[in-house]
C-alpha cells in the first residue's frame, strides 16, 4: 500500500501518472510548461507555488484500477433534515388525542390540578377556540356554508331527532337493563335533549378545514333553537319543564361564536402579518386549552364518576356517544351519497351528532333537579364525548394522509 500522501519532490514521475489521468481544463495550464518532461524538483516546487489551483489528488491503493482519481467538488447541500420550529408548532394538533387521554388520566388522579379551571373559564376558552378557527377561515366560507340548506338540515335533523331518539333508548336499557335509578336514566335523556358543542366545530376544523364554517353554522343554529327545543325535548323524554334562559343562552352565543370569530375574520383580513405572525402559535395553545376543557370537568366531578354506578354509567355513556357518531356518519352518507364531498360531510355532520354541549346539560341538571345523581351523566359525557371526539380527529386525519 502507498501513502495517500507522496513526496513530489523524490517521486516526479508518479506526478506525471497523476496527472496524466486528470481531465485538463482548457487554459488551465501555462503553455510554458511541458508536463511529459521530468522537471527538476526546483521547477516543480517553483510551478506549484505560482500555478492555478488544480484537482485535489486522491491516492488509493495500487490494487484498485483507479489508484489515483480526482475528487470533484461537490455541490453544497443544505440540511434538509432540520425542522423548522414554527413547523413544529403546527404539527402540535397531531397530538391533541394523546393531550386529552394524559389530561384525563392526570384529573383522576390529582384533582386538583384541574379544579382551578372552573366554569367561568369556559366561556374564553372556548371562544378562543373559535378565533383560532376564524383566522383560519374567510368571510366567504360562511356565506357559502348559508348555501348549502340540505347539509345544514340534515345535520339539525341528527341533532334534534336522531340524537334524542338514541338518549331515550339508552335512557330505558339504564333502568330495565342495568336496573339503575331513574335518575341516571334522566340524565342520560337530558345529555341528548342538548345543542351541539363548540368542540365539535374546532374537530371539524382539524379534520376537513373547509368544512369548519358549515359545521359552525350548524352549531349556532342547533344552539340559538335549544332555547325552545330543548325544554320540549325535556319535558317529551324525562316529563320536566325545563325553563331556559333566552337571554343567557344568545349572549352565550355571541361571546362563544360569533364574536371570537367575527375577530379572527377581521384580523385575517385587513392584517394580515399580524396574522401570519400568530397563526403557528396558534395549534399548541388550542391543544393547551382544550386539554383543560377535558381534564377540568373530569376533575369537578370526579366523585360522581368514582360512585357505585360509575362503570355502568360510563359504559352506557360510551355507547350512547359512539351511536350517536355512527348514525350521523352512515345518515349523511345515505344521503349525500351521490356528492363529490360525502366523505368530509360525513365526518362533519357524525361530529355533529355525537359531540353535544355536555356542559348546559351538567348545568340544567344542577340547577333543575334537585337529586344530584341527575348530574352523573352530563359529568361523564363531558369527557367521554370530547375523548371519542379527537380519537376519531387523529383516526380520520391518517386515513386522510
Amino acid at each position: 500500500m502507498y501513502s495517500t500522501r507522496m513526496n513530489l519532490l523524490h517521486y516526479p514521475n508518479a506526478l506525471n501518472f497523476s496527472l496524466s489521468h486528470i481531465p485538463k481544463p482548457q487554459n488551465l495550464l501555462p503553455s510554458r510548461i511541458n508536463i511529459s518532461s521530468s522537471p527538476s524538483p526546483i521547477r516543480l516546487r517553483s510551478y506549484f507555488l505560482h500555478a492555478p489551483p488544480l484537482y485535489p489528488i486522491k491516492c488509493s491503493s495500487v490494487n484498485s484500477s483507479d489508484s489515483l482519481q480526482p475528487d470533484l467538488p461537490q455541490p453544497q447541500t443544505t440540511k434538509q433534515n432540520s425542522v423548522p420550529i414554527l413547523e413544529i408548532l403546527k404539527q402540535s394538533n397531531t397530538l391533541l388525542p394523546h393531550v386529552v387521554i394524559a389530561s384525563t388520566l392526570l384529573a383522576l388522579i390529582f384533582p386538583p390540578s384541574f379544579t382551578w379551571f372552573t366554569s367561568r373559564y369556559y366561556a374564553p376558552a372556548l371562544g378562543f377556540l373559535m378565533f383560532a378557527v376564524g383566522v383560519n377561515s374567510r368571510e366567504k366560507d360562511f356565506l357559502d356554508a348559508f348555501h348549502r340548506p340540505a347539509e345544514i338540515v340534515t345535520g339539525y335533523f341528527g341533532q334534534f331527532v336522531v340524537k334524542p331518539l338514541l338518549g331515550y333508548l339508552f335512557c330505558i336499557i339504564s333502568v330495565t337493563v342495568f336496573g339503575l335509578p331513574t335518575a341516571i336514566g334522566a340524565g342520560i335523556a337530558l345529555v341528548s335533549c342538548v345543542s351541539g358543542a363548540q368542540l365539535s366545530n374546532y374537530a371539524t376544523f382539524l379534520t376537513d378545514p373547509q368544512m369548519a364554517p358549515l359545521s359552525i353554522v350548524m352549531t349556532s343554529l342547533s344552539t340559538a333553537s335549544a332555547v325552545f327545543i330543548t325544554p320540549l325535548l325535556s319535558l317529551l323524554l324525562i316529563g320536566k319543564r325545563l325553563p331556559v334562559d333566552v337571554k343567557g343562552m344568545v349572549f352565550s352565543i355571541t361571546q362563544i361564536v360569533v364574536a371570537p370569530i367575527v375577530a379572527g375574520l377581521i384580523l385575517n383580513r385587513f392584517f394580515p402579518r399580524i396574522c401570519n405572525a400568530i397563526r403557528p402559535f396558534l395549534p399548541p395553545l388550542s391543544v393547551f386549552v382544550t386539554a383543560l376543557c377535558v381534564g377540568a370537568p373530569l376533575a369537578i366531578n370526579v366523585e360522581s364518576v368514582k360512585s357505585p354506578f360509575g362503570l355502568s354509567i360510563l359504559l352506557l355513556v360510551v355507547a350512547f356517544h359512539l351511536s350517536a357518531f355512527i348514525a350521523g356518519y352512515i345518515l349523511s352518507g345515505f344521503i349525500f351519497r351521490d356528492s363529490p364531498d360525502v366523505k368530509p360531510l360525513q365526518r362533519t355532520i357524525s361530529y355533529e351528532t355525537g359531540m353535544q354541549s355536555s356542559l348546559l346539560a351538567l348545568a340544567l341538571a344542577n340547577r333543575f333537579f334537585p337529586d344530584p345523581v341527575v348530574a352523573v351523566p352530563p359529568a361523564i359525557s363531558t369527557v367521554i364525548m370530547s375523548l371519542m371526539g379527537f380519537s376519531l380527529v387523529l383516526i380520520w386525519a391518517k386515513r386522510k394522509e
